[in-house]
């Protein structure tokens, strides 16, 4: 069953990128800045599979989900440099098909640091995996924390963008990509 988002809110598709789990959310967030949960989920490739594989199955997935909740803007957590050369490599191919499903799709993308997204979420760039579990959780008003940690990141990710990109001082001049796409929903909604 295909969604859209209600008048007044910004649908973003938060992308936890991950060969093995690639956590994924969409969340409404209205101008008050309050959120909806619309899904929340992990997109999962067998681990013995082939690359080539594992990339397709992530991105057949992430096309349902654009296609099944019509997101407005896709957030994907920025890859940053880690010790585990082998992780930061798979995080990295599954953070571009998400980018490039989102081209494919004419939709806006963004990146956002893991320190970026702890920081909007819990007001602490340093926060625990749990703290940011429990703030989404209350944000978005469920009875539990979202699991697994990959899927609570992704709605950590699609609230950051969100709670980043529309400040109550924009004006059409400095309209940051999230903000124009919020400004074209909230047109279309109004024809």
């Amino acid at each position: 069953m295909r969604t859209t988002p209600g008048k007044g809110t910004l649908r973003v598709l938060g992308v936890d990128p991950g060969l093995t789990r690639c956590g994924v959310g969409v969340v409404d967030v209205s101008r008050d800045r309050s959120a909806t949960l619309v899904h929340v989920g992990v997109i999962r490739s067998d681990a013995n599979a082939p690359i080539e594989q594992r990339l397709a199955t992530i991105a057949a997935g992430l096309r349902g989900i654009v296609d099944a909740h019509s997101p407005q803007v896709i957030a994907v957590e920025r890859v940053f440099a880690q010790h585990n050369r082998e992780s930061v490599i798979g995080t990295a191919q599954a953070s571009g098909i998400a980018l490039l499903v989102a081209g494919e799709r004419g939709l806006r993308a963004a990146t956002h640091t893991p320190t970026e997204v702890k920081a909007a979420i819990t007001g602490y760039g340093a926060a625990d995996k749990r703290q940011v579990q429990a703030m989404v959780a209350r944000v978005l008003r469920l009875d539990a924390l979202p699991q697994p940690a990959d899927a609570a990141d992704a709605l950590a990710l699609a609230l950051c963008h969100a709670w980043r990109s529309a400040g109550p001082s924009a004006t059409a001049q400095s309209l940051t990509p999230a903000q124009q796409a919020w400004a074209d929903a909230e047109r279309s909604a109004k024809r």
